[in-house]
């Protein structure tokens, strides 16, 4: 599928639009809910990151596969950007970098779900695809993107993968790193990261006791929640 990304993205142009933006990443059937939903907020605009493997994950597999042509026709979808966008057209010196005008345009990203490949990734570090380098080039310390009051959150819904890989040491250590060095909490109010807890439900895969995804109408109802909590200057 080609790309439906305009080109080049400057986020400057797009800073004083009255809006949130949202940076919406997911690969799930209720991609197109979660999206719908949010535009029903005629103050919020959002674009999507979606990765090769998370563009084949639902192929065929379900009748609620998203139909990415139908998300650009939600009133307040302005562009969907897939990993080769990074580099297409080739980059020249001086010229918008992808994951830098994303980081400085979004004022939200949310990630639904976070797979475990991505949390081992991004936990340490790692930058190999445009979503993984939008988040290693966050501004973390809240001084460098002055869009707003605050500083700008990161939402991710956990966890999409079986019991055991959820339950594996290495997993827990990992979102120790995102809870209690990234997370945003009453102990560390320099946090950036919330993490939205999983639910125990079957999952593609079969097994019946893998830790899925929140339901996609909670997710949106906290993303709500910070669009009305946040303020611009």
């Amino acid at each position: 599928m080609e790309s439906q990304s305009p080109t080049p993205l400057v986020a400057e142009q797009h800073m004083h639009d009255k809006k949130i933006h949202i940076l919406l990443a997911a690969a799930t059937s209720k991609l197109y809910n979660i999206a719908e939903a949010l535009c029903q907020n005629k103050n919020i605009a959002i674009r999507i990151l979606i990765s090769e493997p998370a563009e084949k994950h639902f192929l065929g597999q379900s009748p609620e596969q998203p139909d990415y042509e139908s998300l650009l026709q939600l009133d307040g979808v302005d562009a969907i950007y897939r990993d080769e966008d990074e580099w297409t057209p080739p980059w020249t010196r001086g010229g918008p970098v992808l994951h830098i005008e994303l980081r400085k345009w979004a004022h939200i990203l949310l990630v639904a779900p976070m797979s475990a490949n991505t949390l081992a990734k991004m936990t340490k570090g790692i930058a190999d695809n445009l979503l993984l380098s939008v988040i290693r080039a966050w501004d973390t310390t809240g001084m460098v993107d002055m869009g707003f009051k605050t500083q700008k959150p990161m939402i991710f819904a956990a966890l999409a993968m079986d019991t055991c890989m959820s339950r594996h040491p290495v997993t827990e250590k990992q979102l120790k790193v995102l809870r209690d060095e990234w997370g945003c909490s009453e102990s560390n109010p320099e946090g950036w990261v919330t993490v939205l807890s999983p639910s125990e439900k079957g999952m593609a895969s079969g097994d019946i006791h893998a830790e899925g995804m929140m339901e996609w109408r909670d997710i949106v109802a906290v993303v709500l929640e910070y669009v009305a909590g946040l303020s611009k200057p």
